[in-house]
């Protein structure tokens, strides 16, 4: 059995499994049947907010965001990002998860940055980065999340052009990812990478170190931006939907909600033609996360017009 097939399997049986739908390409276009309604529902990403949440004057307090996405939006799930909780003491997490509560929102993901590199040449940061993850891993599990986001770190400069460095680099990276992913198993979670720069970002590679990881735990949260320039994104996408059941993180700039493409930004994405290969072709039917990262329309602008526009989009 395929590494592929087998997660899927063990998805359907922990009640994450996606329905296929069936689809073909032709000429760089997808012809199927679409659906007459997509079932995908709608979250925020803490980072469309970072400009609005903080400890600082005139900031909103993290606590507050369950509250704001839900008065503001009626959206009802958000992903957190680890560098924007202001403690991790056990009095601040249980507030942060009672608010959700209190406002019926889940909180489905926490994205991690800065807890080290899985795959540098030291194994004691290797190390250092599992222990911080199982961290994190810990809190998402409180949270009641379904996954952890992690950065595939720690590839060398040159990886593009040396062969024999990025082989190494995969070989390094695997068993860290195959230890977290055992730790994720036993509280029921994901460890799911997004294309985030570096090799996370060309689709070739993270099939490469999907088949090194082979871990039914383990996958992608595919995000419409972060791919380098000149990439054909819709491509990419397919390719990350592949490894991808819990997760999918819908990039916004300044775009213009008619047409669903950004205005006035170099990396202009049909939204309707990244939905028709998520849930259309790959059958995805979990959450998608707005990640407004614009610059011309105020955050709380930003994030309403791509929620008016994923829901238009949903049928």
């Amino acid at each position: 059995m395929s590494m592929d097939n087998s997660r899927r399997d063990f998805l359907k049986q922990a009640g994450a499994a996606t329905l296929a739908l069936g689809a073909m390409t032709q000429g760089g276009s997808i012809a199927m049947a679409a659906p007459a309604k997509r079932t995908y529902g709608v979250s925020v990403a803490a980072w469309s907010l970072h400009r609005t949440i903080g400890e600082g004057d005139g900031k909103t307090p993290m606590l507050d965001m369950p509250k704001l996405v839900r008065e503001q939006w009626d959206i009802e799930a958000i992903e957190l990002v680890n560098k924007m909780l202001a403690s991790t003491d056990q009095a601040y997490l249980e507030q942060l998860k009672k608010n959700a509560a209190d406002h019926n929102v889940k909180i489905l993901l926490i994205m991690i940055d800065g807890e080290g590199n899985i795959g540098d040449k030291s194994e004691k940061e290797i190390e250092k980065a599992i222990a911080g993850h199982k961290k994190w891993i810990d809190i998402a599990s409180f949270f009641g999340c379904h996954s952890v986001r992690m950065n595939w770190a720690g590839a060398p400069k040159n990886w593009e052009k040396n062969e024999e460095e990025l082989n190494a680099f995969i070989e390094r990276s695997a068993p860290g990812f195959r230890t977290l992913c055992d730790y994720a198993d036993t509280k029921g979670m994901f460890v799911i990478i997004e294309n985030h720069g570096g090799p996370s970002s060309n689709p070739a590679m993270v099939d490469k170190l999907m088949a090194a990881v082979k871990h039914p735990r383990f996958g992608t949260l595919p995000d419409f931006g972060n791919f380098p320039e000149g990439t054909d994104i819709y491509a990419g996408i397919d390719s990350l939907m592949k490894h991808a059941h819990l997760a999918v993180s819908a990039k916004c700039y300044d775009f213009d909600p008619a047409t669903g493409l950004h205005t006035d930004h170099p990396k202009e994405v049909d939204f309707e033609k990244m939905l028709q290969i998520v849930c259309d072709k790959h059958g995805y039917t979990g959450y998608i996360g707005i990640e407004y990262e614009g610059d011309k329309m105020p955050e709380f602008d930003g994030i309403a017009a791509a929620n008016a526009l994923l829901i238009k989009l949903r049928g």
